[in-house]
């Protein structure tokens, strides 16, 4: 294992502000925060709501920071290649 130090939720959360986002839109559903929910069929039908929109931009960043790991793949690959300019 390596000895990356913890980070908190909180942290990790803080470098992705639409899935925090999304979490806290749970979290006032949960909490009924705004009263506007009176049954459990009004509730569900925003939990699925928001499960998607979250499922959509963790996706969308997932392939961001991918498509970066690759470039960033390929630059390496590229300058080890190269080595030396002639």
């Amino acid at each position: 294992m390596t000895d990356r130090p913890k980070i908190s939720l909180e942290q990790k959360l803080s470098k992705h502000p639409h899935l925090k986002n999304r979490i806290e839109q749970l979290l006032k559903i949960v909490e009924n925060a705004d009263g506007d929910f009176k049954k459990a069929d009004e509730a569900e039908k925003r939990v699925i709501e928001e499960l998607r929109k979250m499922g959509n931009e963790v996706l969308h960043d997932w392939a961001a920071n991918r498509e970066n790991q690759e470039a960033e793949a390929s630059t390496k690959k590229g300058l080890a290649k190269n080595g030396k300019k002639k």
